[in-house]
């Protein structure tokens, strides 16, 4: 099955494919590796002062989405993503805040939904004293491309 097809099943649409909001490019192919710039959350605030985990949760599942319509948008077609090889997660967070790869598992349960298997990934997950535009979460990717 298409992984178009899964995501329709899965009830699953992409937004749009941001625009970079500086002066950068959203994804670099590399060889048999694609590059996704980091992907912010719509969602503002503060992990451990404004929000609860389960609401960054569905903030780094928001990169997610994100980041599979750059990949989409670089590859034509999300079946010739191999290998989601790494997530690079960071959460707008409180001192005290230490529930980041929670927050992050937003993120990576999205991929493995959507891929299975080749949604496994490395993967980090780190807190940020502020994050640009003041959101909460940001995730950046690597795909192997088959």
């Amino acid at each position: 099955m298409s992984i178009e097809t899964k995501l329709a099943e899965l009830g699953i649409t992409l937004p749009d494919a941001p625009a970079p909001a500086a002066n950068y490019v959203p994804y670099v192919i590399s060889g048999n590796m694609l590059f996704v710039s980091g992907q912010i959350s719509a969602q503002k605030g503060k992990l451990g002062a404004d929000l609860a985990v389960e609401a960054g949760a569905e903030a780094a599942r928001g990169c997610g989405l994100a980041l599979l319509a750059q990949a989409q948008k670089a590859l034509g077609s999300l079946d010739r993503v191999k290998q989601v090889v790494k997530l690079g997660g960071f959460v707008n967070s409180t001192p005290e805040f230490t529930d980041q790869p929670e927050v992050i598992n937003g993120c990576s349960n999205l991929m493995v939904e959507v891929f299975g298997d080749r949604g496994r990934h490395a993967r980090a997950a780190v807190s940020a004293p502020a994050l640009p535009r003041g959101v909460a979460v940001e995730v950046e990717a690597i795909f192997e491309i088959a």
